[in-house]
């Protein structure tokens, strides 16, 4: 995150709008104090590609009980491990 005074924003805007497009958020600041944010535009940002994930794969569990015992006993010995 850069924190810019509006003055320089508006002196260097084609150079913080580059940073904007690299992905990194810019704060716009007024006597000090912030006023604004400029953040990248990214369509496919990390957090909708994992919701579209999860919609890919909805309807698609396996339901069912996975605490009760199973009805099989394992037989399985230190060189199965």
């Amino acid at each position: 995150m850069n924190l810019v005074n509006v003055t320089d924003l508006r002196q260097h805007l084609p150079e913080y709008l580059k940073q904007v497009q690299k992905g990194e958020e810019i704060v716009i600041t007024l006597h000090g104090k912030s006023i604004a944010r400029i953040v990248p535009n990214f369509s496919d940002n990390k957090r909708e590609q994992a919701l579209k994930h999860l919609d890919t794969l909805r309807g698609k569990m396996i339901l069912g009980d996975i605490l009760s015992p199973l009805d099989d006993e394992w037989t399985g010995d230190a060189n199965h491990l």
